[in-house]
Parts: C-alpha cells; sequence; structure tokens
C-alpha cells in the first residue's frame, strides 16, 4: 500500500513538472501556424491598398446597347486616340462600335466591336496619359459652339474648289483623309487628299471623288466603315489644301501602309516618296 502510494505521488509529482512544459509546445504549435496564415493577410493588405492593380473599367463586357460610366470612360479613351469623334454621351452606339472595331483591328485583336478584357487592357495600357473630361465643359463647348458650324465648314471646303465638285464629293473626301490618315502628319493627310484627285484626273478611274473612293476594293476605310467617322478640322483643311493645288505626293496616284499592306501587286508600284507610315507611288 505504501508503494502504491509512493507511486501515485512519484506520477502526480512528474505531471506537475512536466505541465509548463506542455504549455510551452503548445503555444509554440500555435505560433508555427500563425504565421503562413498572417503572411497571406498583410499581402491581402498591401493590394488592396497600394497601386499595383488599377483595373480598367468594370468588369462587365461592353457592346452595342451599353451605357453608363464604363461607356463613357470607353468613348474618351478612343476619342484620346482619335478613333471616336462622336459625341461622348455614355451611350454604346453604332459609332462608338465602329470606333471599338477600327481599334481592336488595329492592335491585333478580334475585331467584334465587343469590349472585354483583352480589348479594356489594351486600351488601357495605349491611354495612360488619359484623364476624364468633366461633362461641365462639354456642355459649355456645345453652347458656345455656333450653330452653323456644318455650313461653315462646306463653305471652306468650296472656297477652294476649282474642279466644280459637289459638296457631297467635298465632304466625302474628308471623311476618307480622317479615315485613312487621321494619325499621320498634316503633309500626309493632304497628300491622301490630292490622290483621290489625282484618280479623279485620270482615265483610269472614276471621275468623281465618290466614284473613286467607293471603288470596290480601293481604301481601307470603305471595307472597315471608318469612312462614317465625322471628320475633324485637320481633315477639311487636308482637303482644302488639295484642292487648292497642293499635292505632297508628287502627282501619285496609290499609297499604302508597309507594315499593314497585304497586296504584293501594290509593291510593284514605282514609288516616289514616303510621309509619315505611307509610301506614295504611281
Amino acid at each position: 500500500m505504501t508503494k502504491q502510494k509512493q507511486w501515485m505521488i512519484a506520477a502526480f509529482t512528474l505531471a506537475l513538472a512536466a505541465a509548463p512544459f506542455a504549455g510551452v509546445i503548445f503555444e509554440d504549435h500555435d505560433l508555427v501556424y500563425a504565421k503562413p496564415y498572417a503572411a497571406p493577410q498583410a499581402a491581402t493588405g498591401t493590394v488592396d491598398g497600394g497601386e499595383e492593380a488599377l483595373p480598367a473599367f468594370g468588369t462587365t463586357p461592353l457592346k452595342l446597347g451599353s451605357s453608363g460610366q464604363d461607356v463613357y470612360e470607353l468613348q474618351g479613351r478612343l476619342k484620346h486616340l482619335g478613333y471616336f469623334n462622336g459625341k461622348i454621351d455614355s451611350k454604346f452606339g453604332t459609332k462608338t462600335k465602329s470606333a471599338v472595331t477600327w481599334f481592336q483591328w488595329k492592335f491585333g485583336l478580334k475585331s467584334d466591336g465587343v469590349v472585354g478584357a483583352k480589348t479594356k487592357l489594351k486600351l488601357y495600357n495605349a491611354t495612360t496619359a488619359w484623364k476624364p473630361t468633366a461633362p461641365g465643359t462639354s456642355t459649355a463647348q456645345k453652347k458656345a459652339a455656333p450653330k452653323n458650324t456644318a455650313k461653315s465648314n462646306t463653305a471652306e471646303l468650296s472656297s477652294g474648289n476649282s474642279m466644280g465638285l459637289s459638296e457631297n464629293d467635298l465632304k466625302i473626301m474628308a471623311n476618307a483623309v480622317y479615315g485613312e490618315a487621321r494619325g499621320e502628319p498634316f503633309e500626309g493627310q493632304v497628300a491622301v487628299a490630292a490622290v483621290i484627285l489625282n484618280r479623279v484626273k485620270s482615265p483610269s478611274f472614276p471621275n468623281t471623288p465618290s466614284g473613286v473612293i467607293f471603288q470596290p476594293g480601293a481604301f481601307t476605310a470603305v471595307a472597315d466603315g471608318q469612312i462614317y467617322l465625322e471628320p475633324n478640322e485637320q481633315a477639311r483643311k487636308a482637303v482644302q489644301q488639295a484642292l487648292s493645288g497642293w499635292d505632297p505626293s508628287g502627282g501619285c496616284i496609290y499609297y499604302f501602309n508597309p507594315k499593314t499592306a497585304t497586296s504584293k501587286w501594290i509593291w510593284s508600284r514605282p514609288q516616289v516618296k514616303t510621309i509619315g507610315e505611307h509610301i506614295f507611288c504611281m
């Protein structure tokens, strides 16, 4: 009996002596497993508070019929690059779709007019300098604009019209210059207008600007719909300069962009000069 009590006392004493060590082991295990969980929480906090992942637009794809702030941003960024010349009204209409399609084609994306994640990323990266314009600014500009802007533009074009061209011909020429060469230097835009006039004068082509521009396969802007974008003032002035006799192309009747040209035949034409991204040839 005495031995049994001695064993019990010894076991109890041993348990009491081991208790502090058990607590340390338990706490150590807690620390080991706490660190892996703490790290992700810290990383998440950094992403939420930092500037590493600024999204472009929202996550919903934009397409014909969409509206709202994302469309406002889309139109603003496209206008910043010169692809969109319509009114920034936050409504995804046919003009916006045409601008999106043109942008997608230029940047090697699927040209479907739907603004998904890939298109948003490309557009965001291409317009890092873009900043939203306050709606009040555009409204003020609209109020200040003269009511007869269209008439004055036509009058300016007609002032140098020595070929007796119709107002529609002058307008479509400005559309063609804008659709084909709005990213080119002014001299290059005048050269494009001059090429159209040179074709009108040539017996090998239709004898009107409209006939020349809409001749099947003649102009990329007609094929992809950019011909219907509203031209800016620079395109109109380029037409006016060509009508007044300035021909930077040197009498050429063809031009092409060597980076995008798919026709082998065009490379066989005698090349006269290069202006901007276009090679002008006979």
